[in-house]
């Protein structure tokens, strides 16, 4: 199992969760030492994980750290796609950097091709091979002032369709999970009434932690979601019913 962006928030959950439930497990992050930190702490807790270094704009870092992630787990069966930045918010579509623009879509958009397009052949020979794509319900709604993010978001939703119908004859299932605002350090921006809106218009009206994802992420990657592909799950306490 490969988790980009596993080192902290949503990605350090998903890991967790995957390592409890038995899976070897790889995180893969920018930030090398806390990576190798978080590993640490859960070979400590009796799981078996390592940890790599990726930089999800830079395609000959996707490469290498797939190619370690298969070499070190002896194939992949795997992959969630969870490495992302957001462009911070608070600005007017018109007012948003062009150079933060292409950062975004460089690392959640394509990012995510790259990191798929280079575990597809290990992901092919398990013949159970699961992708899970991290999404957004700000996709669905089109929370404005986030532009880049939303379309980056929206970009990965049409993308887990086109590649679950690519990699279906190899068996490999591919999903994307589209969580709300969940609390952690990223969403620590957000302004306390935005905060409230989510809380609020949700059927269930609690704020939103990790641990409400990581579940169905290890439902999308295990054997109880083997003729489920091309799917877009929304796992936000029903703001959006997608």
């Amino acid at each position: 199992m490969l988790v980009t962006g596993g080192a902290r928030g949503l990605g350090l959950a998903f890991a967790s969760a995957c390592a409890a439930a038995g899976a070897r497990v790889v995180i893969a992050d920018l930030r090398a030492e806390l990576a190798q930190q978080v590993a640490a702490t859960l070979r400590s807790q009796g799981h078996e994980v390592l940890a790599l270094p990726l930089d999800l704009a830079d395609p000959a870092s996707v490469e290498a750290c797939a190619q370690a992630a298969v070499a070190a787990l002896g194939g992949l069966d795997g992959l969630v796609n969870n490495g992302a930045v957001t462009d911070s918010g608070g600005r007017d579509f018109d007012a948003l950097a062009i150079e933060t623009w292409d950062r975004v879509m460089a690392v959640n958009v394509r990012g995510t091709w790259l990191m798929t397009r280079a575990c597809r052949a290990a992901l092919a020979a398990s013949r159970r091979g699961a992708v899970v794509n991290l999404a957004s319900d700000t996709a669905l709604w089109g929370a404005p002032r986030l532009m880049a993010y939303v379309a980056s978001k929206g970009a990965v939703i049409a993308m887990t369709r086109a590649l679950a119908r690519e990699l279906g004859g190899d068996g490999v299932t591919v999903n994307a999970i589209a969580p709300g605002l969940v609390e952690v350090e990223a969403t620590q921006y957000v302004p306390a009434e935005r905060h409230a809106l989510y809380v609020n218009q949700r059927a269930l009206r609690r704020a939103q932690q990790p641990q409400d994802v990581s579940g169905s992420v290890v439902w999308a990657l295990s054997g109880l979601a083997r003729f489920v592909t091309g799917q877009t799950l929304a796992v936000n306490g029903g703001f959006v019913m997608h």
